[in-house]
């Protein structure tokens, strides 16, 4: 009994630590990109304010012609606006009356009016004189923009040695931080395998080899009188894409409900190694502390919420991994701000990844079901999960959109480091991407190997490809 809590205890200490960490190293860009933030906001004021220092110079380094037309433009149109609203209601007023003459009149007056104040203008800016010939003005503008332009570099190297001082200071403050809890990490888990190595009833490496991440032992599962599955066993291989195939009713999905403890197993042990390197027995862990071991599952239909944007599903799918407690969350608090940008930063880099970043802000009504499988599929790897259990992915996909999910299940089994364990009925996909392939009929194992050696079971011919 002590034991098991020691190593509750550990356990605990262990997913703390780690996470600590991966906050830690996944601030430092967000540090950066918000120091940048502050640098570009400085910068575009200082541009601006030159700007508006420059403008009168720049309209008094134009030509006379030029000078003119840029003065009396604006106000020309404005006086236009302003007589067009007086004529509007000059035809309002006479649009009941049978006054016809005296409304041509008073619109002939008012459009001479108009005319005759856009002359007025525009000879009194023509009349307008300068202090200084054009020439002189030209010079004068050309030295002020040297002088701004020479005072915004100096101001710009100013500021890019700030932002580049104050991420050096904070990354060797985090360095320092992460040194330190690495050590802590690494002796809590020298300590925990110490533990589980002399507690025999703790330790199922004997159960699980080196290469393998899963192992289904003896695996049964009834509803009643009738076995959905019956005594199946087989392993999966860290790193590999396995696909589990069989008819319909022969209890793929139920495989999947046991290893996820949606259903708790009638009889068998599946033994799992967890992120810490760790042997567990699933059937020990609730359905929803599965997920915390690494495990994450997909469904046959897609399970995004039409009312959220892709952004906002994807950050759903992080729900778990955060490390903020119930009152951050109430209070909002800075730290619950950062986290939140964090994994914002990290649902924006697995969408650009996966070739979805278009779709970002986007709301999946109306996107291609293809899109919607692939943002799905995407949404999973938000909690840096080891193992992937994908429930029919190219279920409803035309051929097009199957082989594009199939180079994304590839691309993330090499890029994520993630193991794929599959159920498909598109023969091809499964024969394309499947390193390792399992087929089952009515619960029980009928063959197991690569792909080509599956394809050329006669067992297999005759209960799910119909034989020769």
């Amino acid at each position: 009994m002590v034991k098991k809590l020691k190593t509750r205890l550990l356990r605990s200490r262990i997913r703390r630590l780690e996470d600590r960490i991966y906050y830690l190293e996944s601030f430092l860009p967000i540090y950066l990109e918000s120091l940048e933030k502050k640098r570009d906001q400085r910068l575009r004021r200082l541009h601006d304010k030159h700007k508006r220092i420059l403008l009168p110079l720049e309209i008094k380094a134009l030509t006379d012609r030029e000078y003119q037309e840029y003065m009396t433009r604006e106000r020309i149109n404005a006086l236009k606006e302003k007589y067009r609203l007086k004529e509007r209601a000059l035809l309002h007023r006479f649009s009941k009356k049978n006054q016809d003459d005296l409304k041509d009149r008073k619109l002939k007056d008012l459009k001479s009016e108009l005319e005759r104040t856009i002359d007025d203008l525009q000879e009194k800016y023509a009349r307008q004189s300068r202090n200084l010939s054009i020439d002189d003005q030209v010079r004068l503008y050309h030295t002020k923009r040297n002088e701004l332009n020479t005072s915004f570099e100096k101001r710009k190297k100013e500021v890019d040695h700030h932002v580049k001082v104050a991420y050096e200071k904070e990354e060797s403050k985090r360095k320092k931080q992460i040194k330190t809890l690495n050590q802590k990490l690494q002796e809590a888990q020298d300590d925990l395998k110490s533990l589980i190595e002399n507690n025999a009833s703790l330790d199922l490496k004997e159960d699980l080899s080196e290469l393998d991440i899963l192992k289904i032992k003896n695996l049964t599962m009834m509803f009643g009188g009738l076995k959905a599955v019956n005594d199946l066993s087989f392993s999966v291989k860290k790193g590999e894409v396995f696909g589990l195939i069989g008819p319909n009713g022969a209890g793929k999905t139920t495989v999947f409900n046991c290893i996820t403890q949606f259903y708790k197993p009638n009889a068998g042990n599946m033994y799992y190694r967890n992120r810490n390197q760790e042997v567990i027995d699933l059937n020990d862990y609730a359905v929803h502390n599965v997920i915390r071991q690494g495990i994450v599952r997909t469904f046959q239909n897609v399970e995004l919420i039409l009312e959220l944007s892709v952004i906002d599903n994807m950050l759903i799918g992080s729900h778990s991994a955060y490390k903020t407690n119930f009152f951050a969350h109430l209070v909002h608090n800075r730290r619950l701000k950062r986290e939140e940008r964090i994994e914002r930063a990290k649902a924006t880099k697995i969408l650009t990844d996966l070739n979805l970043f278009a779709y970002r802000d986007a709301y999946p009504i109306g996107l291609p079901y293809g899109i919607l499988k692939k943002i799905e599929l995407a949404r999973t790897l938000m909690t840096n999960p080891n193992l992937i259990i994908l429930d029919e992915p190219a279920a409803g996909l035309n051929d097009a959109e199957t082989k594009e999910l199939a180079k994304t299940i590839k691309k993330i089994q090499k890029d994520y480091d993630a193991t794929i364990f599959l159920v498909e009925h598109d023969m091809q996909l499964v024969m394309d991407i499947c390193d390792t392939i399992c087929a089952i009929n009515f619960g029980k194992k009928i063959a197991i190997g690569t792909p080509s050696e599956v394809k050329g079971n006669k067992a297999v011919q005759e209960a799910y490809l119909g034989g020769e």
